[in-house]
């Protein structure tokens, strides 16, 4: 186990490892950092030591110290295993405090004021989903709502209360069903999203009414650098915190070798793992716990066909249909992008290309090509498939874009008998594409491709 040197202006980094599950893991570790190989047979065991595990390839570690703003690599893929940060949880607390009364004013405040031809109307994101609900988009409206106000509501409430419960040094017997939840509905919230659709609906606007943007612009601006700050504050960050002040018990090295151990996703809990048994709920959290997800083979590949099927009449079909005096048209992605790029909005124009044509199909490629190369080709080739997969699941939220700009133009653009904008039937579709690429990303487990690490150094290649 050992620190990784500090140079000047760099973020302070420590790669902490326990021997990989086999002699080419180990090789592979070894030519990155030295670390104390717990696991080998002629060694002891060592006791009251904590463990991590990686998410991605299932390499047991034993935990280190991090310094504040400093990270904890895993030594066999290079996955971030552990962040610290730099402020106090008086600091979060507040900050998250802070996100709510953002959140309020976001949502409840007017987002723009439209006038077209005498007539103005004023809407907030709240009255935009209503306007879209009573219009009988009910699946668009809930779909949405959910992303866009439900689930970030409570991800700010659970992580205010669960920062309040470890500032005062006690858990309550509630705080492991809270954490599931927000563990959950993290990757669900998507706010940032919902900013850039803002913008877009503006720009678009802005040439066809007297527009003047409202408090709930500029809040929503100030809250999702807020809600991107706060997603570090993961329920595995969160358990880590509770563990530091002795609220909980670390995850200790009995000796147990890597393959009798699974790690909860949630809390980051090293447990014991019996075959026999097979998933059992998590002894500190109480999510279900899989040493490998069962039939995900089968799950992701169902999930991926179904996508690009729903993908299909998302593009044919239209997005959006504009009547106004001049009569009525359909429009439907691309015919979007091309609108703005005839505008003169040709930077608006490619990032919603990117997030609405680039980014799904992406996604849909890129998972293909993770399930059907299934061959080891050696630790470099298996760490770019680990970058790929996180590529993945990055990108994942942001093909909502075009959704949400059809929400909010649905409802900005309300002039009845002179211009309105009726969502069309891709928008769902769309949405539901979204919404199965993110699933099968979720089902895909990145550390089968490490299992297929071969058991012997002779068998391994392009171990540098």
């Amino acid at each position: 186990m050992s620190g990784s040197e500090q140079g000047a202006g760099t973020v302070p980094r420590v790669e902490a490892g326990r021997a990989c599950s086999d002699a080419g893991a180990l090789a592979d570790a070894g030519q990155q950092s030295t670390f104390t190989d717990i696991s080998s047979p002629d060694k002891a065991p060592i006791t009251h030591r904590g463990l991590i595990a990686c998410k991605h390839c299932d390499t047991v570690h034993a935990e280190v110290a991090v310094e504040p703003g400093g990270m904890a690599l895993c030594s066999c893929c290079g996955y971030v295993l552990l962040r610290r940060s730099r402020f106090s949880l008086s600091f979060w607390s507040a900050f998250t405090a802070t996100a709510l009364i953002v959140f309020a004013i976001a949502n409840l405040f007017p987002l723009v004021q439209l006038t077209m031809l005498g007539k103005t109307v004023t809407t907030n994101f709240v009255g935009t989903l209503w306007t879209s609900w009573a219009a009988g988009h009910y699946i668009l409206s809930a779909m949405t709502g959910l992303v866009g106000f439900w689930f970030p509501l409570t991800q700010l409430c659970f992580l205010f209360w669960a920062l309040g419960c470890l500032r005062r040094g006690s858990l309550p017997p509630d705080f492991r069903a809270a954490m599931r939840i927000y563990y959950y509905v993290g990757p669900w919230s998507m706010v940032p999203v919902l900013m850039l659709g803002i913008i877009v609906a503006i720009v678009k606007f802005a040439g066809l009414a007297n527009l003047e943007p409202g408090p709930g612009v500029w809040a929503f601006a100030f809250l999702t650098f807020m809600v991107t700050a706060l997603s570090r504050l993961d329920t595995e960050r969160l358990w880590h915190y509770a563990q530091e002040k002795g609220l909980v018990e670390p995850s200790l090295d009995d000796g147990r070798p890597p393959h009798e151990l699974a790690a909860c996703h949630a809390c980051g809990y090293v447990q014991a793992w019996d075959a026999e048994i097979g998933p059992s709920p998590c002894q500190r959290c109480g999510i279900t716990v899989h040493k490998r997800h069962e039939e995900t083979t089968s799950r992701v590949w169902a999930l991926l066909i179904a996508a690009a099927v729903v993908y299909i009449p998302a593009n044919v079909l239209p997005m959006m249909e504009i009547r106004s005096l001049l009569g009525s048209s359909e429009h439907t992605i691309l015919g979007g992008v091309i609108e703005l790029w005839r505008l003169g909005s040709w930077d608006l124009a490619l990032i919603v290309f990117v997030a609405s044509v680039v980014v799904p199909i992406t996604k849909l490629v890129a998972l293909t090509v993770l399930m059907s190369a299934r061959r080891w080709h050696g630790v470099r080739s298996q760490r770019q498939r680990t970058r790929l997969y996180e590529l993945v699941e990055y990108i994942g939220q942001w093909s909502m874009l075009d959704v949400f700009v059809v929400v909010l133009m649905a409802a900005m653009a309300n002039f009845p008998g002179v211009s309105q904008i009726i969502a069309g039937p891709a928008a769902a579709s769309f949405g539901v594409v979204v919404i199965l690429t993110m699933l099968a990303a979720m089902s895909y487990d990145p550390r089968t491709g490490w299992d297929r690490r071969p058991r012997f150094p002779s068998e391994v290649t392009d171990e540098r």
